[in-house]
């Protein structure tokens, strides 16, 4: 009983501080795609395919790609290669996942509202679905796997056609910029995932484990992500109405059935005892005497005997005469004549 209750308190006061923090800020505007926003995506869509066409056609880009390869960045500059094997992992996409989803809960908790948790979901699974397709699909194989020079290692199995750690980078670090409150904070922001994802990009190929052309394809597929984000607005608002209505559901189906509390006692003041009547003792009846008084008894006159002159004991133990006719107590009859 006292766990129940104790976790009864733990809830409502959740719910308090949820119901205390202030709604969606109402300066916080949804993006919509604008004419601008579809430009760029054309734009950005066609470059993606012209990155396509010029790999799988074997053009002067593959061509690019080996000359870098043989050049192998990694032994021109020794000296930085530790630190970029930490930096690349800004586009691994388990760490930088959980890094950025620490941050948009803080966010959800503060204005409360879950739209920042949504959208990067949504941001991930275009991602993975769409990436991922299209390394499957092509199939290419990475530097350290090519087969024959200067072809263009399409279709033998690979899956790095484009760069994973490119597109993740610019989805993840853009969706803060994209999620930005102001302005101001959208410009720095989209800047600094910028850079982010050019140095992850180009840390890949230093490392030696992308062609030059799957950064290329990488960030063009990671921009088209975060460009078509405002298609999933309407998709990304239903559902969070429908996690807040199941929350409220949840909520008032638990505090029917959680135990109510126990009503705190009402505080009882304390008055000085009244001190306590003595009982009564009851007046005393007077005796009267049974019998008579007795009259007093007057000595007679004379001098008083000594103790020397009284009667001396008998071994009876009487003081009484001794008399002739009578015998002692103890005295058979037969003694007597």
């Amino acid at each position: 009983m006292r766990t129940e209750r104790k976790l009864t308190r733990r809830l409502d006061r959740v719910f308090a501080r949820l119901d205390r923090e202030p709604e969606r800020p109402a300066h916080i505007d949804v993006p919509r795609m604008s004419r601008h926003r579809a430009v760029l995506f054309s734009s950005t869509l066609a470059f993606y395919l012209a990155i396509v066409w010029a790999v799988i056609t074997t053009s002067w880009l593959v061509r690019l790609d080996w000359q870098v390869m043989f050049f192998r960045p990694y032994q021109q500059w020794p000296g930085i290669h530790a630190f970029l094997d930490y930096y690349v992992v800004l586009g691994q996409r388990g760490p930088t996942a959980v890094m950025v989803a620490a941050w948009l809960g803080w966010r959800s908790w503060r204005q409360h509202t879950v739209r920042p948790l949504l959208t990067l979901a949504a941001s991930l699974l275009l991602l993975n679905i769409t990436v991922g397709a299209a390394k499957l699909g092509m199939g290419r194989l990475g530097p350290h796997y090519a087969t024959v020079i200067g072809s263009n290692e399409m279709g033998l199995g690979g899956d790095i056609f484009p760069s994973g750690h490119t597109a993740n980078a610019v989805v993840t670090w853009g969706i803060l910029a994209y999620l930005a409150s102001t302005a101001r904070a959208r410009r720095w922001l989209s800047a600094l995932s910028a850079i982010t994802s050019l140095g992850v990009g180009l840390t890949t190929v230093y490392l030696g484990t992308h062609w030059l052309s799957d950064v290329l394809l990488g960030w063009a597929a990671g921009l088209l992500i975060l460009l078509a984000l405002p298609w999933f607005e309407p998709l990304i608002s239903r559902a969070e109405n429908a996690l807040f209505a199941l929350r409220d559901r949840l909520r008032a189906r638990w505090r029917r059935t959680a135990p109510a509390p126990a009503a705190p006692l009402a505080p009882v003041a304390l008055q000085p005892l009244a001190k306590a009547a003595e009982p009564a003792v009851p007046a005393r009846e007077p005796v009267t005497p049974a019998r008579g008084s007795r009259p007093p008894i007057h000595l007679a006159p004379g001098p008083h005997t000594a103790r020397s002159e009284r009667t001396p004991v008998t071994p009876a133990g009487s003081r009484r005469p001794p008399h002739a006719d009578r015998l002692p107590r103890g005295a058979s009859q037969a003694a007597r004549p």
